[in-house]
């Protein structure tokens, strides 16, 4: 038997800063990080090339066959591998969090992807972000952070996101499709987004990144006992 991996695990809704802290406690624990939003927007990205739509989305379950995730680490940083093509950048785009949001709610696509994200966190220390992180990826995890932010705040923080992109989208837009996903996200039938019974619940509307990171590592510190 090897020792025991470290699991963080960090859920929350849309645009609530998951991937860019656990990107960073990774990165300051030293630990891997497994941004599974990026596998689910992959094969959101398989989906929308493949001409689909919501109403034909079902069809995807026939297609998971002739789709390969790889996950790499360059630089420390995580890219992702859709049947071989570096897709890190392509999966960022707004449409794409729209086929993400339809391809997550399909209980084949999580069975998919189950076993690699558990394989991850098994072989090696994570911090792992997604939306059922906690409840059904790693129940086991030692540490379980709900972290979430108002509505508003998290629309406004996307926004500024995508401009720097150089996206031309309003911030109305970028609202509403923020909540019609918190509506999909939390109603779907297979693993809605909620907070695991022993999460620790973080609102970061009011503070900033550095101020966020300092609360996580505090918790993550008195969860483990790792030095952050």
């Amino acid at each position: 038997m090897g020792k025991e991996t470290i699991n963080v695990a960090i859920d929350g809704p849309s645009g609530a800063g998951k991937s860019t802290m656990a990107r960073l406690l990774a990165q300051q624990l030293h630990f891997v990080y497994v941004d599974t939003g990026a596998m689910y927007r992959s094969i959101g990205l398989f989906a929308q090339r493949a001409g689909l739509k919501e109403e034909n989305i079902g069809r995807l379950e026939g297609m998971l066959c002739g789709i390969s995730i790889d996950i790499r680490y360059e630089g420390g940083f995580q890219h992702i591998f859709l049947n071989g093509e570096d897709v890190s950048d392509k999966i960022r785009t707004e449409e794409i969090s729209r086929y993400a949001s339809l391809v997550s709610a399909l209980p084949p696509v999580r069975q998919f992807l189950l076993g690699l994200q558990r394989r991850l966190a098994e072989e090696n220390d994570v911090v792992m972000d997604g939306r059922d992180i906690g409840t059904v990826i790693l129940p086991q995890a030692q540490v379980k952070i709900f972290l979430t932010a108002t509505a508003e705040e998290r629309a406004r923080r996307r926004h500024r996101e995508l401009l720097e992109k150089g996206e031309n989208i309003s911030y109305e837009q970028v609202y509403q499709d923020l909540l019609q996903r918190d509506e999909k996200d939390t109603t779907r039938a297979a693993a809605p987004l909620r907070p695991a019974e022993d999460a620790v619940l973080f609102n970061s509307t009011e503070y900033n990144l550095e101020e966020t990171l300092f609360e996580l590592k505090k918790i993550i510190r008195e969860k483990t006992g790792h030095a952050v």
